[in-house]
Parts: structure tokens; C-alpha cells; sequence
């Protein structure tokens, strides 16, 4: 069985979020029972010296997108540790002229032209490799012209007959929306695409009801967040869509690479660490103490926010608690870039804070090494489809205090129930998230029932074992019809 995965980004050569961080490392516990292919933009910030990454012979592309050509060119490399191989599709115009994956500031209807010339490529180079997929794994917005394609463009090809679609759902509030005069580029034909079955959404394009609408399967991250995204406060506008494809949605947890988030491997701490050697972990909270200008105090407790800072992480409540936030007996740490907004908000809170610090912009080494140093984690999410940081604070011994919702609700078991691993909160409020954070404060100072909490959250297996089992079922089930 073949499956091909169709991403904007992949860990660990390209990633903004944890769409990366799933597509690097679900196809690693598949391989041995599919023969995968992933493709992903060569963005300008993938180093491809670093990862081995070599342009393929004769490999030159040209399509026509509207009135005019674009030619395409494609590289390869093996995904680390597996035989897997992944595919990246150049281009000069859309995607290796960014330092970036995810550009601020650009006009949609070249954001719309990037992902739409990457799919079209994609499936034509699929056909030039001969990798006749038996299904197309395609993730959020930026692939999900492809099953539209599928069922469109390329209905009568006989290389694709055969071909089932899963489409994958991790933020269903970006959904690619734009003007109808877009499927002019995508020389798609307006009278099979453009009807309230497919692409059109209230007189607009909208890629991802396409895709639910023409995918096989739909795949939400987490079953807790299959469940909100049927309902019009969690629907984003697609909830009635969603709901007439029950019959095909699934909620699936995302997990994470246990290889990669390891705190007795990771070469970026101070001082390793694992559930016998708690003490060490103290060793990393006086370094980051230390690197942000704290004074390390082993009775004071540490949160940390390691985010994007939009509007669904929860930064107003952040906003909204601030004076309790820089009195309490406790110190916090954020990073993140997102919104300037919220990255004013913390940049002034660390220049007018004793205890509140803040790194605005992402360095993926810091941010280990914060999740290490810390003892709580705050995710106090709007919505939340699954969640990876979480995964990965309770990997390291780091214990979440969260708001109840998608993926959080199904991850964190809240204290005081038996074998908890961390906090909950259900009201979007500031009183809700602060009154959690005392209930952690409480428990932190009973270092016996903490040092529990931390024990059960590190043994919590949340790995891609379980989960990967599920998608091979799935493709199997959709290979056989």
C-alpha cells in the first residue's frame, strides 16, 4: 500500500506549528507497513546542505496556472532515521524566495497561488515518480485543492482511478477563502467546482469545504475536537458541512516523536533528566532562572507558555489577569511571535514585572530548555484541535494547566482525580485560569502529591504507537473498497 502526504511544512526541516512536528513523525510509525512518499515546498529556510537535500536529474517542470507557465524543479532527501522519502517543490517565485515558511503581509490571492501551484505539482510529479498512490494524506487549507483536483481536473485519469483521499483537519479556523475569480488560476472549471457542494461557501471560495466535501475520510486531531467542530461555537462556519459528513469524520490524537522529546537524550539541557532523577531537572530551572534574569528560588514555582501568540491561545486572558499575574508568589516565563499585539503586551509586562519574563520571536533550542526548567505549563486555549506543547511539558516533567477543551480535555487528566497530570479550568475567564493556578500553587507546595503529579504526567504514554495504528487502519479500510 502507498500513501502519499501532502504538507506546507514538515519537521525537521521546515516547521511553524505542530502540523510540522505530525507530518515528521507519524510516517516513521507506518513505515514499516506503508510505502510513503511526503511532499513539501522548498521553502528559502530549509537548509538543504544540512539535510542532504540534492535536486533529482531531469526533474524540470513547467504548468500553466491561468494564462501563464511556471516552471517547477524537485529535490529529495530521507526523512532522519527512516527510508522514507520526502520531496520538495521548488519554485522561485512562490516559496525559496521566503526566509520563511508562513510570510506575514502577503496579498492573499499569491498566498492562494503558492499552495495551489505546490498541489498541482505535487500530484504531477507523483505521476512522473510513478508513485500511484492508493491515498493522498492531505493536511489543512494548503493541500486541500488536491482532493478538489482529484475530482475535477483529474477524474478521468486513469493514474489516480484508484486513488482515496484522507484530509486532515488541524486548525479549522484557517480554512483558504478567497474570490471566485481564483479558480481561474487553478484552471478549474467553474461549473463542476464552484456549487455549495463543493468549493463555495457563501459566495466565497473555501478550499477546505472542497476537501471535506470531496476527501474520503476527514480527520480532526483529536476525538474531544471531532466532537466542537460539529457544533456553531467550535465550527468556524463549516459546522453544517461537517455535520453532513459525519459518516466520514474521525477524531484521531495527534501524539509526539518520544525519540525527539526525551529528557534523559536531549542534548540542549543543562542536565538530564528522568523520572529517577528528578533533582537534575532543578538544574535546568536555575540556568533558564538565571538566562532571564530571575532569581532562582527551589520553593518558588516556574510557568512557562511556549506559543503562538494569536487570539486562540488564550493571550487575552493572559491580558486580562495581568495584575494578579505580577503579584502572585510565582514567576512566569512566555515565548512566542505572533500578533504585535500580544507581543507588546508581554514585552511590556517583562520591562515592568519582577517576576514575568518574555522572549518574542521562536528558537526551538530555548524553547526545550524552557519546557525542562519548568514546573508548570499554561495553555489557557480558546480552542485547542489537539495540542502538542502539553504532550511535550508532560514529557518533561512539566505540569499543564489548561482549559478544557479539544485536544487538552482528552490529554490532561485534571487533579485531584487519581493519577492526574495537571490542572483544568472550563470558563473562558481570567478568574477561571487564575483560580487553576492557585489550585497549582496549593499542590506545589505538597511536594509529595506534585512530585506524584509529575511521575504520572512523564509515564503518560502519548507517543505515536496508538495513534498511528488507527490512520494504518484507515488506510487499509479505504485501500480495500
Amino acid at each position: 500500500m502507498k500513501v502519499l502526504f501532502a504538507s506546507a511544512e514538515v519537521a525537521p526541516f521546515s516547521k511553524a506549528g505542530g502540523l510540522a512536528d505530525v507530518v515528521g513523525s507519524l510516517p516513521k510509525y507506518l513505515e514499516k507497513d506503508v510505502e510513503i512518499a511526503i511532499f513539501t515546498p522548498l521553502h528559502g529556510c530549509i537548509n538543504k546542505e544540512k539535510y542532504g537535500i540534492k535536486e533529482l536529474e531531469n526533474s524540470e517542470l513547467w504548468l500553466t496556472f491561468g494564462r501563464n507557465g511556471h516552471k517547477f524543479r524537485l529535490f529529495m532527501t530521507k526523512l532522519p532515521g527512516t527510508n522514507i522519502n520526502v520531496f520538495f517543490v521548488h519554485n522561485d517565485w512562490y516559496f525559496t524566495c521566503f526566509g520563511e515558511v508562513y510570510p506575514k503581509w502577503l496579498d492573499p490571492q499569491y498566498e492562494h497561488e503558492r499552495y495551489i501551484a505546490f498541489s498541482l505539482a505535487t500530484m504531477e510529479y507523483a505521476k512522473l515518480l510513478n508513485f500511484r498512490a492508493d491515498v493522498i494524506h492531505a493536511n489543512d487549507w494548503h493541500t486541500a485543492m488536491i482532493p478538489v483536483y482529484l475530482h475535477s481536473n483529474y477524474k478521468f485519469d486513469d493514474f489516480w482511478k484508484n486513488t482515496k483521499t484522507v484530509f486532515e483537519i488541524h486548525n479549522l479556523a484557517y480554512q483558504g477563502v478567497w474570490f471566485e475569480s481564483i479558480l481561474d488560476f487553478a484552471n478549474m472549471r467553474k461549473d463542476i467546482v464552484y456549487n455549495e457542494w463543493c468549493v463555495e461557501h457563501y459566495g466565497r471560495v473555501n478550499w477546505m469545504k472542497g476537501a471535506i466535501n470531496y476527501s474520503d475520510k476527514v480527520v480532526a486531531v483529536s476525538p474531544t475536537y471531532a466532537k466542537e467542530i460539529l457544533t456553531g461555537e467550535y465550527g468556524e462556519g463549516m459546522d453544517y458541512t461537517l455535520r453532513g459528513a459525519q459518516n466520514k469524520l474521525l477524531g484521531i490524537l495527534n501524539g509526539i516523536d518520544y525519540d525527539v522529546f526525551n529528557p534523559k537524550t536531549d542534548k540542549l539541557l543543562l542536565k538530564n533528566y528522568d523520572i529517577t532523577s528528578l533533582e537534575n531537572k532543578e538544574e535546568n530551572k536555575k540556568y533558564i532562572c538565571g538566562y532571564f534574569g530571575l532569581k532562582y528560588n527551589p520553593n518558588r514555582p516556574l510557568f512557562v507558555m511556549v506559543s503562538r501568540l494569536v487570539s486562540q491561545k488564550g493571550i487575552d486572558l493572559i491580558r486580562g489577569a495581568e495584575d494578579t499575574l505580577r503579584n502572585i508568589e510565582a514567576d512566569f516565563i512566555f515565548l512566542g511571535s505572533g500578533d504585535k499585539d500580544y507581543e507588546n503586551l508581554l514585552i511590556w509586562l517583562s520591562n515592568n514585572s519582577s517576576n514575568i519574563r518574555a522572549y518574542v520571536g521562536y528558537n526551538g533550542e530555548l524553547a526545550n530548555r524552557i519546557y525542562a526548567a519548568s514546573d508548570f505549563y499554561l495553555m489557557p486555549s480558546k480552542f485547542e484541535p489537539c495540542g502538542l506543547s502539553q504532550l511535550i511539558a508532560m514529557r518533561y516533567g512539566s505540569l499543564p494547566v489548561v482549559r478544557a477543551t479539544g485536544g487538552l480535555e482528552d490529554t490532561v487528566t485534571g487533579y485531584p482525580l487519581d493519577n492526574s497530570t495537571g490542572f483544568k479550568f472550563w470558563g473562558y475567564d481570567s478568574g477561571a485560569m487564575i483560580d487553576a493556578i492557585r489550585c497549582a500553587l496549593y499542590v506545589y507546595k505538597d511536594k509529595y502529591t506534585f512530585n506524584a503529579m509529575r511521575k504520572s504526567a512523564m509515564e503518560a504514554d502519548f507517543s505515536w504507537k496508538k495513534s498511528s495504528k488507527e490512520y494504518l487502519k484507515m488506510y487499509q479500510e479505504l485501500a480495500n473498497k
